[in-house]
């Protein structure tokens, strides 16, 4: 029997009430990758049908995409090895299916783990964004991780069925 989404199973422990949302949409996003991904051969991981963003690189940005957020959110500035990331991120090179999604859980997981770190009465406090310091709040860096990791997701469904296809 199937379960219910994630945000029908009740609060994630340890996580703060304001931010179940976020925990509940990064769980939903891996589990249904997970389950997208099954048997997914690797020789198609990097296929662009009609130019779009392949499946290695919706796995990549993901896990990059919260880890560069999570940064922001903290207040920090991102490192080289995190902006050399991001400039491979498009770049093919020698990884499986299997090898992209543990990453992807390990990101999941890590920033489940800085959620459960938040104080709440930080989430209204300005944070800069890149270079620019763009304005944004904690709150505003923790969903749009949530919203940007939900979008990523819908995108790689409907590129998987297209280079199955």
């Amino acid at each position: 029997m199937a379960q219910p989404e994630v945000w029908m199973r009740g609060p994630l422990p340890g996580v703060p009430a304001l931010l179940q949302p976020v925990a509940h949409a990064l769980l939903q996003a891996q589990e249904e990758i997970h389950a997208l991904l099954q048997d997914f051969p690797d020789e198609l991981l990097w296929e662009q049908p009609a130019g779009v963003a392949s499946v290695g690189f919706h796995l990549r940005h993901i896990a990059g995409v919260l880890d560069r957020l999570s940064v922001y959110a903290a207040a920090g500035t991102l490192s080289e090895a995190q902006l050399a990331y991001l400039a491979g991120e498009k770049i093919p090179g020698a990884v499986t299916t299997e090898m992209l999604l543990a990453a992807l859980d390990e990101q999941i997981a890590k920033t489940i783990a800085k959620l459960k770190e938040t104080d709440e009465t930080t989430l209204t406090a300005f944070r800069g964004v890149g270079r620019k310091q763009l304005p944004s709040t904690v709150m505003g860096l923790l969903f749009h991780a949530a919203e940007h990791t939900m979008r990523h997701t819908g995108q790689l469904l409907v590129t998987v069925k297209v280079v199955q296809s």
